[in-house]
């Protein structure tokens, strides 16, 4: 991040604390509970979303050299990506053309060549087929039968995929003017620590809500973080349909007593980027998290989440694999322990019909923005203003 930008937003900071305030939406916004509970809603997400939109898919730094790969399904659709020789991504649909299993599971490196393990198909590193049976399949060729490539794109240490064959992506495009300030982070140069999948009993939304707004922490999580961050305080920007949420640590107004020209914002800072449409990318003061949410089926309350931290350098001693580990287990304790029970909570409240509508504050502007993005993306009306809305239903 340029210290220019540190220097103004750190200022923003300062200013919130001193006038007891946050950053505020110019209103309250009324998100429907339909968009939790709804099936028809649900199928569109699936359709508009998971499938037609593109998705953050990993960091550069999960797949370094030629021949890593990873392979998920997440998003409804089989893909496997792959580093090729030239150094460049390939991305597939994870299925095999002779009868449709998956060649690859997981992640890994150092591979050469992806066998299907049904018939022993295989396929090399730009999912070319390598040999095909002329007895068993005569006036077929093996480029007839190649994987499917499916559009992938790497910039600024970031991999985006879109699960449908289609156009080139555009990744600056799809950051919407996050892509300088992410290439600030030098992504690439991290190191994959650990991944945890965490499967709940709630709309695949309410991961991506729980961290987009400050006002929960001073009292769900007074035990874990409440202590290191002030207390109702947030700085959100728009980047298109992404945002940028900063969650202040208390020592950032140590600050005021120091030069502008030493004034070091991130190490300050909580920075909760929201990667549209279902994506969070979390700079926690010396390392990143990564998020990533899904539905599961065609269920509206049902979801995986999956959560990777990233390191500064590969932890490689007993000691920085326990510094690490500690880092990640209180980010367990903090979003699985404390805001996932919540979550569920509120899920099953949904369908209790005490309302039509939950509600987000003023001081909870990132909620209003990605919302609205959501149903702009999905063709609804974007309007969440209190404006013709019975308070007493």
């Amino acid at each position: 991040m340029e210290h220019a930008t540190q220097v103004a937003l750190t200022k923003r900071v300062i200013d919130f604390v001193d006038r007891n305030t946050t950053e505020l939406a110019d209103a309250v916004y009324l998100n429907p509970v339909s968009t939790y509970t709804s099936p028809e809603q649900a199928e569109r997400e699936r359709e508009l979303l998971f499938r037609g939109h593109p998705l953050f898919f990993a960091l550069s730094c999960e797949l370094p050299k030629p021949g890593d790969y990873r392979a998920d399904d997440l998003s409804g659709v089989p893909i496997l990506v792959v580093r090729g020789n030239d150094g460049r991504l390939n991305a597939f649909l994870n299925v095999c053309r002779h009868r449709g299993a998956k060649v690859a599971t997981g992640r890994g490196s150092g591979k050469r060549l992806f066998v299907c393990p049904y018939h022993a198909f295989t396929y090399d590193l730009d999912g070319r087929l390598t040999k095909l049976p002329a007895e068993g399949f005569p006036g077929l060729t093996c480029d007839d039968r190649s994987l499917v490539k499916i559009p992938v794109a790497e910039r600024h240490g970031l991999i985006w995929v879109q699960a449908t064959p289609g156009a080139d992506l555009d990744v600056d495009a799809l950051l919407g003017g996050l892509g300088p300030e992410m290439a600030s982070y030098n992504l690439a140069s991290y190191s994959h620590y650990k991944t945890q999948m965490l499967t709940k009993d709630m709309n695949w939304k309410l991961v991506i809500d729980t961290f987009l707004e400050t006002w929960h922490v001073a009292t769900l999580h007074r035990e874990t973080v409440g202590p290191i961050f002030q207390p109702n305080v947030n700085v959100f920007d728009a980047f298109g349909r992404n945002g940028r949420l900063i969650i202040p640590r208390r020592t950032m107004m140590e600050l005021k007593s120091q030069p502008e020209s030493g004034w070091d914002f991130l190490e300050h800072s909580a920075i909760v980027y929201t990667l549209f449409p279902n994506a969070l990318l979390v700079w926690q003061g010396d390392h990143f998290e990564t998020w990533r949410s899904f539905p599961v089926g065609d269920a509206t309350a049902k979801c995986v989440a999956e959560a990777a931290l990233f390191t500064p350098k590969p932890a490689v001693t007993d000691k920085e694999k326990r510094h690490w580990d500690r880092n990640f287990d209180l980010l367990m304790r903090t979003v699985d322990a404390e805001d996932f029970p919540v979550c569920l909570d509120i899920q099953r409240g949904f369908g209790a019909g005490a309302q039509p509508h939950i509600t987000f504050g003023r001081n909870e502007p990132a909620l209003g923005h990605y919302h609205r993005s959501l149903r702009e993306a999905l063709g609804r009306d974007a309007d969440g203003s209190t404006e013709a809305f019975d308070w007493g239903t």
